[in-house]
């Protein structure tokens, strides 16, 4: 039951990080079930969208929380933040544009808001600390960086889904463009 129910998931937070508004017939068609199959698991698109916000939610946070105890030097930890991103894949990606849209009202009120502000404010705090150490530019703010880091991590998404670039290559060539870019 709990791996039918991670497949539409995990296929769900795929087929919805390209169109939030795809049918759900193409979310159970990736997941290899029927459409009625999905509805024993989720009443409707409401309930799966908030099941994927947490199992993407969960599987950042843990990423994160890894790197940001297990590295105590900043540049060091920052590096390896991008490697959890990029190993977080479209989870990552979806989430961030989950509540960095138009159309998401973010606020601290909110739990899923909360939990995300938790989990990103390590990235925040870690780039904060690299201006203040003057190990990266203090010229780009703290937002760009962020959004930045985010593009390099879609950019090794997307390099990966196509493979046009060998994967063994993708964390070495992102860490060498984001780190082109704001080290100084």
């Amino acid at each position: 039951m709990k791996n039918t129910r991670q497949k539409i998931t995990d296929a769900a937070i795929e087929i919805f990080n390209e169109d939030l508004s795809a049918p759900l017939e193409i979310v159970a068609e990736k997941a290899e079930v029927t459409r009625r199959t999905l509805h024993r698991y989720f009443t409707d698109r409401q309930d799966l969208v908030l099941a994927c916000h947490a199992a993407m939610q969960e599987s950042c946070r843990k990423a994160i929380d890894v790197v940001y105890t297990s590295f105590p030097e900043p540049l060091e930890r920052f590096e390896n933040m991008l490697y959890a991103a990029i190993d977080c894949g479209v989870k990552f990606s979806f989430l961030h544009r989950m509540h960095n849209n138009d159309h998401h009202n973010h606020t601290a009120k909110d739990e899923n808001c909360s939990k995300y502000d938790v989990t990103f404010n390590k990235f925040r705090m870690t780039i904060e600390e690299l201006q203040r150490k003057n190990l990266i530019t203090t010229e780009l703010s703290v937002e760009w960086v962020e959004m930045l880091c985010t593009g390099i991590v879609t950019a090794a998404i997307n390099s990966e889904k196509s493979g046009n670039v060998a994967k063994v290559n993708i964390k070495k060539f992102a860490w060498f463009s984001l780190s082109k870019g704001i080290l100084v």
